[in-house]
């Protein structure tokens, strides 16, 4: 079979989760779970030494020019090379990709990815006021390679209208959907809660999730209440991801060659098949339609294409999940309906429940859907992941079984580039239609500000944003799509 040999395979994962908010150091974090996945493997300190990379995802509680250095040696290994990633949650797949692509080719025995946050460690420190006793930043460290696109998430105008921070852009792809679908708010957050309660119900069964106990109803989930409040529009706490934990993993791949020589037991194996990946149209405002993503489309479809499969084919799957409306887009473009397939849509639990440490959730899911295939071995799993606002996006392709063709990461960016842009306007004062809507509540429940896009007559969006009390209660409870508005021309808007 083409490439067996230099086939890469997964052969030791790793989660831990630390509770009480006195976690170790990230550093410390992740060089445990990297021990913990050597040992997984069955090979130990051997397996370690033959790492030719270190990758470690960006991490959010303090931000090491080159985490790697730190992590290889706290494990006392001297890897050829340490890699970091940009900002965003795509970043486990993309260094998973990317070792993969180069084990396949034969320029890499093995490889470690690995990522951990301590930002309930560093919440509690900052509480008390003060620093948590952590390695110190280096500002002359450098990796020997940073990976993924590190350029602005938003446009002046986006700022400017409040449309930043993922808890505002995401309920405004939200509420979209909510128009699309027509029913009452009262509806669509039931029907939200009634989707995220199956993420709630597999975080039950995992041991390595931040929630802890019985998982919270739909009904529970979907009801504003003091201990589950209203964030934004439609979206209480409970449909938020939760990026306050303390939590690692890793993944330790290998080629199959250095497997065998190494005498990992094949049951440990899990092939990673083929990859995706691609961007949409970077800015949110310039994108055709904010209910879709051709980028996961078109990296799904390059993944499972490049191993011969479809969607009907993959018996596990793991959704990413930091807000409802990255899962209902993500379904959609993957032909799936989240709510009642048959497949359930995570192996962990999710970023509310499973826990959303940072940028590294999806090396959890990784390693989490590792384990699920070693206990239905023969069968194909995927996982997705997403950066900034529905912008990066990474898809891959996993089994105990050997890939009927080579590892592939498909780059599939052209395809994406040629779907349509939308022309942008600002400073235009005058009359134009609603297109979506994100409302911010303080944490007493009342409206603070609403930040809308609005399509013109010649078709171009604006976005805008307003705190007036009175237009926040006139848009507390149906969508703003197709309903007349005016634009002042300096980023308000009224109805």
């Amino acid at each position: 079979m083409p490439g067996q040999r230099t086939a890469p395979v997964i052969v030791g994962v790793a989660q831990a989760t630390w509770r009480g908010g006195d976690a170790p150091d990230p550093i410390e974090m992740c060089a445990e779970v990297v021990g913990a996945a050597a040992r997984d493997a069955g090979a130990g300190d051997a397996l370690l030494r033959r790492a030719g990379s270190l990758g470690v995802v960006d991490i959010a509680s303090r931000r090491w020019n080159d985490p790697g250095a730190l992590v290889a040696a706290r494990l006392g290994i001297a890897p050829r090379e340490t890699l970091r990633t940009a900002l965003g949650g795509d970043g486990p797949q993309v260094l998973l990709s990317d070792v993969a692509t180069r084990i396949a080719g034969g320029s890499l025995d093995a490889a470690v990815v690995c990522g951990a946050e301590a930002l309930a460690t560093l919440a509690t420190a900052m509480k008390d006021q003060r620093e948590p006793d952590w390695p110190a930043l280096d500002p002359d460290a450098a990796p020997t390679r940073v990976l993924g696109s590190d350029r602005p998430p938003a446009t002046d105008a986006e700022v400017a209208a409040s449309l930043i921070a993922p808890i505002v852009m995401y309920p405004l792809f939200e509420s979209v959907l909510w128009a699309r679908r027509g029913d009452t708010l009262a509806a669509h957050r039931a029907r939200l809660g009634e989707l995220w309660a199956r993420y709630a119900a597999v975080a039950e069964r995992n041991p390595h999730a931040w929630w802890e106990g019985v998982a919270p109803s739909a009904e529970r989930i979907a009801t504003p209440a003091p201990d589950n409040r209203l964030v934004t529009q439609p979206y209480t706490k409970l449909l938020n991801s939760n990026i306050q934990t303390d939590q690692a993993a890793a993944l330790i791949v290998c080629s199959a060659e250095l497997a065998r020589e190494l005498g990992i037991d094949r049951g440990r194996w899990v092939h990673v098949h083929a990859a995706g990946h691609a961007y949409d149209h970077w800015f949110v405002s310039e994108r055709e339609d904010l209910a879709a993503s051709p980028a996961i489309r078109h990296a799904a479809q390059g993944a499972l294409g490049a191993a011969g499969v479809t969607i009907d084919d993959i018996a596990h799957l793991d959704v990413y999940s930091c807000f409802p409306s990255a899962v209902q887009v993500a379904c959609r473009e993957l032909g799936i309906d989240p709510w009642t397939d048959a497949r359930e849509p995570t192996v962990t639990g999710g970023l509310t429940f499973a826990g959303g440490p940072g940028n590294n959730y999806v090396t959890h899911a990784i390693a989490a859907m590792v384990q699920r295939l070693r206990d239905d071995p023969g069968t194909l799993g995927l996982t997705t992941a997403v950066g900034w606002y529905l912008t990066k996006h990474a898809v891959g392709l996993f089994g105990t079984d050997p890939p009927a063709a080579p590892f592939t990461a498909v780059n599939a960016q052209a395809a994406v580039d040629g779907t349509p842009r939308r022309a942008t306007a600002t400073g235009v004062a005058g009359a134009a239609t609603g297109e979506a809507c994100s409302i911010v509540y303080d944490r007493d429940g009342a409206p603070t500000v609403a930040a809308i896009t609005a399509l013109l007559d010649d078709g171009r969006r604006a976005v805008a944003s307003s705190g007036d009390p009175a237009l926040l209660a006139a848009l507390d409870d149906e969508p703003l799509a197709g309903r007349a508005l005016r634009l002042d021309g300096s980023g308000a808007f009224a109805l």
